[in-house]
């Protein structure tokens, strides 16, 4: 454990930001899920629905640093492409 006042602090704001971190990439996880799930059933309405999730999904957590943006570019392609090619 920590002795220095400042040293305690950052303990406690990098456990916040590592919970924050996790939330945005299991959100980013369970659409991309939930869209490959729709996909695999072959409803087209609902696997768009979900891809717009992911790709709103996917942007945030760019914009918060959690996923490096060519990732997160060829993630949302990848998906693209499947839902493009299920119609």
């Amino acid at each position: 454990m920590a002795n220095i006042k400042s040293s305690k602090k950052a303990i406690k704001v990098i456990a916040k930001k590592t919970d924050a971190n996790h939330e945005y990439k299991a959100r980013v996880k369970n659409s991309i899920k939930n869209c490959e799930k729709a996909i695999e059933a072959k409803d087209v309405a609902a696997a768009t629905e979900e891809l717009k999730k992911v790709q709103k999904n996917i942007d945030k957590a760019v914009s918060k640093g959690v996923v490096k943006k060519n990732t997160a570019d060829r993630e949302k392609s990848r998906l693209n492409n499947k839902v493009k090619g299920m119609k």
